[in-house]
């Protein structure tokens, strides 16, 4: 059990999964991460496993067709062995460091590696879409580059609660990756979480995933996910102005 007790995983069912992967898909740049995963999560049709719930998470109630339901959700399947973390509403600076322990102390010991997805700002339209990759192990790194993927040339920062998870992965030695992809950053950009879907987690993870829907219902998705988009802009200016300029995604 996580050692901060205002932020703990509630666990609904048993994992019957052999080594799952965990893909993270918190709200950020582009909110790429959260659109990948929602529709990862229906296309393999994942049951909720369970939840996180803190006191540092904004005091909001969040609610699907109509029933309200935990903000912050893991869901699991067996075939293929896949989690997913989802969250309604962005995490705020304050949360970040109990929900990445929590993530490391609960929730780790039950997959075998952890993919996270970054957004960075694309300085053309056609950069939208590009995926580098960042790995914490030698396996991962070579898990990488044979899914095609090319490693993150030179240095950088990632931050946000992406950054926490992966340092918390890098040093609690849990094998972690960090796919950084270019999105637009100013509205949702379904367009650049179906290229990541396509170009780097099918191949890495090894699922297959109809990624249509994510161009028929472009403005749609984009509609539903402005909110928290808007909300996720100010605690990244917060963030900003307290961290290092050099290389930072989130």
């Amino acid at each position: 059990m996580n050692a901060n007790s205002s932020t703990r995983f509630q666990k609904e069912t048993e994992l019957t999964a052999e080594s799952p992967t965990l893909i993270e898909g918190l709200p950020g740049l582009g909110l790429v991460a959260s659109i990948a995963v929602d529709q990862i999560t229906k296309q393999l049709d994942l049951e909720q496993h369970g939840t996180i719930v803190s006191e540092d998470f904004p005091p909001v109630a969040s609610f699907d067709e109509g029933r309200v339901r935990d903000a912050v959700r893991v869901y699991a399947g067996e075939d293929p062995a896949v989690m997913t973390l989802q969250s309604d509403v962005p995490i705020n600076p304050t949360a970040v460091e109990s929900l990445s322990q929590c993530v490391l102390s609960d929730v780790a010991e039950e997959f075998d590696r952890a993919v996270f997805l970054a957004g960075a700002p694309a300085e053309s339209e056609s950069e939208i879409g590009d995926v580098v990759g960042v790995a914490t192990t030698d396996r991962l790194e070579e898990e990488i580059t044979d899914a095609g993927i090319s490693l993150a040339e030179g240095s950088g920062v990632i931050g946000g609660v992406t950054g926490a998870l992966l340092r918390d992965c890098y040093y609690g030695d849990v094998p972690a990756a960090v796919l950084i992809v270019r999105s637009n950053p100013y509205i949702p950009d379904p367009g650049a979480a179906r290229a990541v879907i396509e170009n780097a987690l099918e191949p890495l993870v090894e699922f297959d995933i109809d990624t249509e829907e994510l161009l028929e219902q472009s403005e749609e998705i984009q509609k539903q996910k402005q909110q928290i988009a808007e909300q996720l802009q100010q605690y990244q200016q917060q963030e900003q102005q307290q961290q290092p300029r050099m290389g930072m995604y989130q």
